[in-house]
């Protein structure tokens, strides 16, 4: 069992190299929230399916009748 003295250096030398960008770092959760899409995947699935198909409803529509 590595002793208080060892975990503390071990921590220190892990947030140095976390400073300069040697570690990859997981990043907080408001970075996370920032990049993701305000729409949901099955909303856009939704919205797609009502677009696409309308316009492939309306060239049928359009060629066959």
């Amino acid at each position: 069992m590595p002793t208080e003295f060892e975990l503390r250096q071990r921590n220190q030398q892990f947030a140095n190299k976390a400073r300069a960008g040697k570690n990859p770092v997981k990043p907080s959760r408001q970075e996370r929230l920032s990049k993701r899409s305000p729409v949901s995947h099955w909303a856009l699935a939704a919205i797609l399916f009502v677009v696409v198909g309308g316009v492939l409803f309306e060239i049928i529509r359009l060629v066959f009748l």
